[in-house]
């Protein structure tokens, strides 16, 4: 199995080598679009801000290309909010897979934002949460979140219930660090590499 890691303006991919150490899965860092449609599955790591992040795809023609993809493709954390319609972090245009806005969670409420650590997910209706029970951990470092929609495959409550995960055909997402979350992030990237 060829596993393309899409090579942009992201920090911290040396996490998401490391699961895939864990998990025997061979892969490589790219930003080549002919590697990339020739992979079985690509993932869009995420650390980092939209508008930057958005930026690096574009002069790249990656904007472009993902949309395009037929194999599954996983998109992480600020990899989800780019693979949706436009978000509020530097009223950032993004790549619109799925038709929906990544908005900033709101002041207040007794929370913080960034919303970090530990939080539950539920109301699975994705097969990447496959063996997972319900309301599993999993790690969140993020101030922006993607509203419910029918995309919505998993749910997190913070401030307000929003996406944890999204699917939409062959394109699967998660907010939190599927890497750093543990063997339920482990399960949900196994999952994923299973998918055909």
């Amino acid at each position: 199995m060829k596993v393309a890691i899409i090579k942009y303006n992201a920090g911290n991919v040396q996490s998401v080598f490391y699961a895939l150490d864990r998990l025997g899965v061979s892969y490589y860092l790219t930003d080549d679009e002919a590697e990339i449609r020739s992979a079985d599955k690509v993932i869009l790591p995420g650390v980092g801000e939209a508008s930057s992040t958005m930026r690096s795809l574009r002069e790249r023609g990656l904007d472009r290309v993902i949309p395009t993809l037929k194999q599954p493709f996983l998109g992480t954390c600020v990899g989800l909010q780019l693979m949706c319609r436009h978000s509020e972090e530097g009223n950032t245009d993004c790549m619109g897979i799925f038709n929906i806005d990544v908005k900033r969670f709101p002041a207040g409420k007794g929370l913080k934002v960034p919303h970090v650590g530990w939080n539950t997910i539920f109301d699975y209706q994705t097969p990447l949460t496959q063996g997972l029970q319900e309301k599993d951990y999993v790690y969140f470092v993020h101030s922006y979140y993607a509203e419910l929609s029918p995309y919505t495959t998993a749910k997190t409550d913070y401030a307000q219930p929003f996406s944890a995960m999204l699917q939409k055909d062959n394109f699967y997402a998660a907010q939190f660090h599927t890497e750093i979350s543990g063997q339920a992030g482990s399960r949900i990237l196994e999952n994923f590499l299973k998918l055909g």
